[in-house]
């Protein structure tokens, strides 16, 4: 085990460095001056560019500027946005739990209502109920993910009034900024109106939450059903159905376990493509994160922003499916040889 979590930690280093080298190479490639690519700062005195230059070493060579870039990057100094004037980590410091949180509850649902339907189709695959689940994961699969937000905005928000349309959290409230979770940081204030703040903030995290957690619920629904499938033909199964245990009986007692091995795996698979679902929902939902302040980063050419928002997404992504490999191997032992 020791053996293949340094072959993992060698891979997820190697991996970053990579990204490192990609992230700091965009200041070349976009156009425009370097030194405003990096630093986000303009229109400067020739003293003031004259050391800026000195201390992001761009009279030296790629491998010294590339060695000072890192430096900055662990040292917290990202440079300033285009558009705001603020620092980039101050940034994505404020932003980035918005999309954490939106992201987590989205995974939680389609955990916890893909597997259990994935597995109630899998116990009679020809079944009337399994086809009904079936064609449901199939139609949710296919939805456009903004034609089906924007159904349900003119459904629950616009046509019956029942849920907000944007935003966190209403503006009567005034929730201070503490970890940036806004139900996390709703239980830590001392307002006389938590309960009401938390009832507000649910309402709005809603609507989001099934927009973004409808594609992966739908792929756990397929995979859980695969998965489970093709445990039924093993040879130990076929054991426990001579013995005269039902169909039910021997997947939950036999086949579960084993069954939701790979679908451990599609934890940080579906981690990945939610951050990607993440940015169109945002926009549409106007929630306040790091996707939607990419994507207006983007119209607005803020190429220092671009720069931040591409390393610090690629690198939670990339851990997150190196963690769920690790995981996935303490489970299955297997795996640790291929």
């Amino acid at each position: 085990m020791t053996l293949y979590l340094l072959r993992r930690l060698f891979l997820l280093g190697f991996v970053l460095l990579g990204l490192s080298v990609l992230a700091f190479s965009l200041a070349y490639l976009f156009p425009g001056d370097v030194l405003e690519n990096f630093t986000g700062i303009t229109a400067i005195s020739v003293e003031q560019t004259a050391a800026l230059r000195a201390e992001y070493r761009l009279d030296s060579g790629y491998l010294q500027q590339y060695i000072a870039y890192l430096s900055r990057i662990f040292s917290g100094n990202w440079g300033v946005s285009f558009a705001s004037r603020q620092p980039l980590l101050q940034e994505v410091q404020m932003l980035l739990p918005a999309t954490l949180e939106l992201a987590a509850y989205a995974l939680l649902v389609s955990f916890f209502v893909g597997i259990p339907m994935g597995i109630v189709a899998a116990i009679k695959p020809e079944g009337f109920i399994s086809r009904i689940i079936s064609g449901i994961a199939i139609a949710g699969y296919s939805l456009p993910i903004f034609w089906w937000a924007l159904l349900l905005i003119m459904l629950f928000s616009l046509g019956l009034g029942w849920l907000p349309t944007a935003g966190r959290i209403g503006v009567l409230y005034e929730i201070p900024h503490q970890t940036g979770f806004m139900l996390l940081d709703i239980m830590l204030t001392d307002s006389q109106h938590k309960a009401e703040a938390m009832l507000d903030a649910g309402r709005h995290l809603l609507l989001p939450t099934v927009v973004l957690a409808t594609f992966p619920t739908t792929v756990m629904v397929r995979f859980t059903r695969d998965s489970m499938l093709d445990v039924w033909e093993q040879s130990y199964i076929k054991t426990a159905r001579a013995k005269g245990l039902n169909r039910g009986q021997v997947l939950y007692r036999h086949g579960l376990r084993n069954a939701l091995l790979p679908v451990i795996r599609q934890i940080g698979l579906q981690f990945s493509t939610l951050i990607t679902l993440a940015m169109i929902t945002e926009v549409i939902f106007s929630w306040p994160g790091l996707g939607r302040w990419l994507i207006d980063s983007i119209y607005q050419r803020n190429y220092p922003a671009i720069q931040a928002g591409l390393l610090v997404i690629s690198t939670l992504v990339i851990t997150v499916n190196m963690l769920t490999e690790i995981l996935h191997t303490l489970f299955n032992p297997l795996a640790r040889k291929r």
